[in-house]
């Protein structure tokens, strides 16, 4: 009886000292994936759009106000798109939702769609760990605006195409 009592004991033991490393496993690759989104959205141009005045200061905003969206509008032939404050869409959308907007949406210009698209879904899913891991901050974007209806505030103007 003794040494049943000391075999499952020491099962136990051996059992609570794989998980402490597999849980710190998990932490190393959770924390790896969230610097990979963070690499990922300073080179792909995230913050171009999505950060108030990231493109025009050289980068130069503090990362506490990355990705808050702005309400510098981009107009041309299919109306006013406004980049949204990513850091509060991450909050109510699920990973899986975060993936299937980035394949199926269609989306405005000037969003890089094609681009999106390219990307693998472990990049997708770093960007979204990343983000998220930003917590909700700044307000929201003004809405979209139809052709034909005047912005509100300043917009960048792209011509209409070439007939």
């Amino acid at each position: 009886m003794e040494l049943k009592r000391w075999g499952w004991m020491g099962v136990m033991a051996l059992a609570l000292g794989c998980i402490a490393p597999a849980a710190q496993a998990a932490k190393d690759a959770g924390l790896k994936s969230v610097e990979r989104g963070r690499y990922l959205v300073k080179i792909t141009g995230c913050n171009d759009c999505h950060t108030p005045g990231f493109a025009m200061s050289g980068g130069q905003v503090a990362e506490k106000q990355w990705l808050i969206g702005d309400s510098l509008g981009w107009r041309g032939p299919w109306g006013t798109t406004y980049p949204s404050n990513l850091r509060r869409y991450v909050q109510e959308v699920s990973e899986g939702d975060w993936l299937k907007v980035a394949r199926t949406a269609e989306l405005r210009p000037p969003m890089p769609v094609p681009s999106l698209r390219a990307m693998s879904d472990a990049d997708l899913k770093a960007i979204y760990r990343y983000i998220r891991s930003l917590g909700p901050a700044g307000p929201t974007a003004p809405a979209y605006q139809p052709p034909g209806e005047e912005p509100k505030g300043p917009v960048v103007q792209f011509p209409a195409p070439p007939q």
